[in-house]
């Protein structure tokens, strides 16, 4: 049977080789009664005792005279007394870099399949929470199918046309850096299929962990100091935004690129003696951006659509021949709806 022991005076409960704060048990209690406000409970707050009961864990605090039960397996599943990842810059669990190799490898699924199958539609989330991005094939009728694609993950998403010349290509970056927040899905779909369309995209998540291998220095200018977008094509409207380039969690991990020189205003946010480290950094992430190492190239045909993160993966079009427009229609929606149904569907399969 596993050891349990109190510690610290009653502030610590040792558990199956973990320790967990008796504030933080406390914070966590699992019958309904969680307090509305961490200020509510008591300073001197402890552990007065602890029954292991089977598979469960009985505690009792003090000086509330309080009793809770703990699932064991919750606790292990929950536990956070384990060495974790603090390192800049440092990849999200989950998430596989690629580089220009990967285009052999390009996930896809067919729409039929992802509406009948939860392991397929499961398969393709979950490629999506690892790569970035992934395709539909064996869409019918263009603009229904493309609803039935957002609503696997987003029935409510907004869908917004953005019609492009793709005779004139465009580099890759990511979308409406100027929007707080940022929109996190994109789904492209080709509407003049006949013309062809060749998707560019580049792991902005690669492209940052190259750059903090290259330059330190740089990487840190990136991530410690705003950039700024704007967008003020349209009457009645300016947007702005101030966010780095290179974002982190606290912790380290890796969260967000915003990369768009389109969008891009001036920097403004960089002390002095810094903006040489910034602009070198700067320029070498657009080097890497454009780098046919780093990138992929996609043909978007009849009957294809692509989903992709709008947070990691930049998206550029291929230069056309053609002197016709190419036009897509993009949607965008919030991976949190994403990660939910990925996470709904782990829990059931």
């Amino acid at each position: 049977m596993p050891e349990s022991l109190i510690e610290n005076e009653g502030r610590v409960l040792r558990v199956n080789g973990q320790r967990f704060h008796a504030i933080w048990l406390r914070d966590n209690v699992q019958d309904g009664q969680r307090p509305a406000a961490l200020a509510t409970l008591p300073a001197n707050l402890g552990l007065s005792a602890a029954v292991l009961r089977g598979d469960s864990l009985e505690i009792t605090f003090a000086p509330e005279d309080k009793t809770a039960v703990f699932a064991l397996q919750w606790l292990k599943d929950h536990a956070y007394d384990t060495p974790q990842e603090r390192s800049e810059g440092h990849i999200p669990a989950n998430c596989t870099p690629w580089g220009a190799g990967f285009a052999s490898a390009v996930p896809a699924a067919p729409l039929p399949a992802l509406l009948a199958y939860e392991a397929t539609k499961y398969s393709w989330l979950d490629a999506i929470r690892s790569f970035g991005f992934a395709k539909v094939t064996e869409l019918v009728d263009r603009e229904p199918a493309f609803r039935d694609v957002v609503a696997i993950f987003d029935p409510l998403c907004e869908l917004q046309q953005d019609q492009a010349m793709s005779s004139h290509g465009q580099l890759p970056a990511t979308a409406a850096p100027y929007r707080e927040p940022v929109p996190s899905l994109k789904l492209l779909i080709n509407l003049n299929p006949s013309l062809g369309g060749e998707i560019i995209l580049v792991d902005g998540f690669a492209c940052a962990l190259r750059l903090m291998q290259e330059d330190p220095e740089g990487f840190t200018a990136l991530t410690a100091h705003s950039n700024r977008f704007a967008d003020t094509s349209r009457q009645g409207e300016a947007l702005h935004s101030r966010r780095q380039i290179i974002e982190l969690l606290p912790e380290g991990t890796l969260q967000t690129i915003r990369f768009n020189p389109r969008f891009a205003a001036p920097v403004t946010d960089v002390p002095f003696d810094r903006m040489e480290t910034y602009y070198r950094a700067y320029r070498r992430f657009a080097e890497l951006v454009d780098s046919p190492e780093m990138q992929i190239t996609l043909p978007l045909a009849a009957g294809e659509a692509l989903l992709l993160d709008n947070t990691r993966v930049l998206q550029g079009r291929k230069p056309s021949e053609s002197e016709n427009a190419c036009q897509f229609q993009s949607c965008f929606a919030q991976k949190d709806r994403l990660l939910s149904a990925l996470a709904a569907l782990e829990a059931s399969l």
